[in-house]
């Protein structure tokens, strides 16, 4: 099953719901998350364009918030701390970029980790992640090489990769975030349940004639063996 995760870095409901994409992923074998990118606001002309000015975002934006901590399964989201802050509510841009950057140089995992750290500096420590700094701090709590994911970020490459994602979020029709597209057929659309997004992950895998394969479970200690890592057997 190959399922698209489109979120942006600046959307509430997404952050609840990478938690629950990680916990339902690690149950089965056989799911391929492929994160895209999805831009509530791209630039500070999308932000006006919307709001009417850039000073009026973050009061309307932290109402999303309150909703968004009470779907959120372990109320993460400091509003106040958020509250207290003086910038601009931040663009997806720069973040998009920097998560893009990240999973170029580390593949779906490392934009995942990346994803997840810059959405914790904004949500939880209350950061301005529009600003390279910030974003750069967020990468250096990942596995991600900080030097290469420094230049990785700068590259044209990496903006148009992102922008490459927008367009594949336009052909699909999606209008908001988060978003899963299942096997390039299925929309689930929201931040719903755990239960519910997995009984409709099954659903689907029914229909398609591909059970979801649950990971087997390890019991007792791991004992001495040989293993085929990397083309190569290898024995304790």
């Amino acid at each position: 099953m190959r399922i698209e995760f489109f979120h942006d870095v600046i959307c509430s409901f997404c952050f609840p719901m990478s938690n629950r994409m990680r916990n339902i992923t690690s149950k089965y074998n056989n799911i391929d998350v492929v994160h895209r990118s999805f831009a509530l606001g791209w630039e500070p002309d999308h932000f006006i364009q919307m709001f009417g000015s850039r000073e009026a975002v973050k009061p309307e934006v932290l109402t999303h918030w309150e909703q968004a901590n009470q779907n959120d399964d372990d109320h993460r989201f400091n509003i106040k701390g958020m509250l207290e802050t003086d910038f601009n509510f931040p663009t997806s841009k720069n973040g998009l970029k920097a998560a893009k950057a990240a999973g170029i140089i580390g593949g779906q995992d490392g934009y995942w980790d990346a994803f997840d750290a810059i959405q914790n500096a904004l949500f939880v420590e209350n950061k301005n992640i529009e600003e390279f700094e910030i974003l750069k701090a967020a990468i250096a709590t990942t596995h991600i090489d900080l030097d290469q994911w420094v230049a990785q970020y700068k590259k044209a490459e990496t903006e148009e990769a992102v922008l490459q994602d927008l367009a594949v979020s336009q052909a699909y029709g999606i209008q908001g975030a988060p978003a899963l597209v299942v096997n390039q057929k299925y929309l689930i659309s929201g931040a719903q349940a755990t239960e519910d997004i997995e009984n409709q992950l099954k659903q689907i895998a029914e229909e398609e004639g591909q059970p979801l394969t649950p990971k087997l479970q390890t019991l007792g200690g791991l004992g001495m063996a040989c293993n085929f890592v990397a083309g190569q057997w290898i024995c304790d």
